[in-house]
């Protein structure tokens, strides 16, 4: 009964395949996680920088207070990411008296692992013009 001749290195890559499964498995979770995440990141700063632009544009209206518009702002924020993400809504008068514009300055949290994060790790801006009866 003549016997099966194996090469002589075949022994030696026994269970490799399982192993580099699981490294190029795992490499490829990570790196989809990480791409989910910044993703994830992205969106968040789109919302805390659209609610900013939308908070100055209504600050700006001339029946308005500034109040009401960082309340705004606020408000955007957590309907849409989640109540207590947003650290603090400022908002000023800005620019020359000929060209006065409103300015809301949101500091907010940073996601890093999902919505949890570094607390002020954001900083967004937006700026519109300032509406009178003039």
């Amino acid at each position: 009964m003549p016997r099966s001749r194996r090469p002589q290195g075949a022994a030696e890559d026994a269970g490799s395949s399982t192993v580099e499964f699981v490294l190029v498995g795992s490499m490829l979770t990570i790196l989809t996680l990480a791409v989910l995440q910044f993703a994830l990141a992205v969106y968040v700063r789109n919302v805390v920088h659209d609610a900013a632009v939308d908070g100055a544009y209504h600050a700006a209206l001339a029946d308005v207070s500034l109040e009401e518009g960082a309340a705004r702002t606020r408000q955007i924020i957590e309907r849409t990411v989640g109540a207590g993400f947003v650290a603090e809504v400022a908002i000023a008068d800005a620019g020359a008296p000929g060209a006065a514009t409103i300015e809301v300055t949101v500091t907010a949290t940073l996601p890093l692992v999902g919505l949890l994060g570094a607390p002020r790790g954001w900083e967004v801006s937006a700026h519109a013009p300032a509406e009178s009866f003039d």
